[in-house]
C-alpha cells in the first residue's frame, strides 16, 4: 500500500462520479474525503457540490479524470464486442456438438432475432461507411 493518497477520490457512478477531495491530514489521523463535484460524462458535464466554488486545481484534475475514464470505457466497450464474437463462435460449436433439442427449442428463436437485427445494423453501417469513402459517380 502506498504512503501517500491522491488529492481527489472519484466514486464510479453509472455515468459519470461523485468527486471527492481527499484529506488525510486531519486530526486524529483521519482520512476525510469532502464531496466537491458531481460528473456527468455523456453530457461532460461538471457540477460543484452544493454552494462549492472549484478551484481551477479541482477542474484540471476533474477534467484529466474525465478524458481518461472515456478513454477506459472505450477501450472496455471495444474489448467487450471482442468478447462477444468469441462467445458467438462458443456457442455455434455448442449448438453443433453438445446442445439437445430442448435446449435448441430454448434459445434459436431468440439468438436468431438478435443476430437478424445485428446482422441489419451491420450491413447498414458498412453500405454507409462505404458510400462514404466512394468517389461522387453522379456528375
Amino acid at each position: 500500500m502506498t504512503t501517500t493518497l491522491p488529492d481527489y477520490y472519484f466514486r464510479i457512478r453509472e455515468n459519470g462520479a461523485q468527486v471527492f477531495r481527499v484529506d488525510a491530514e486531519s486530526r486524529n489521523r483521519r482520512i476525510e474525503m469532502d464531496q466537491i463535484a458531481v460528473v456527468n460524462l455523456r453530457k461532460r458535464d461538471i457540477k460543484p457540490h452544493g454552494d462549492r466554488v472549484l478551484s481551477a486545481e479541482d477542474r484540471s484534475a476533474i477534467e484529466a479524470w474525465m478524458q481518461d475514464r472515456s478513454a477506459l470505457l472505450a477501450t472496455r466497450e471495444v474489448d467487450d464486442i471482442l468478447r462477444t464474437v468469441d462467445h458467438l463462435n462458443l456457442t455455434a460449436q455448442w449448438a453443433q456438438s453438445r446442445a439437445s433439442e430442448a435446449q435448441l427449442d430454448q434459445i434459436t428463436d431468440a439468438l436468431l432475432l438478435a443476430m437478424h437485427d445485428l446482422r441489419n445494423v451491420l450491413v447498414r453501417k458498412k453500405a454507409d461507411r462505404l458510400g462514404q469513402n466512394s468517389p461522387d459517380t453522379s456528375a
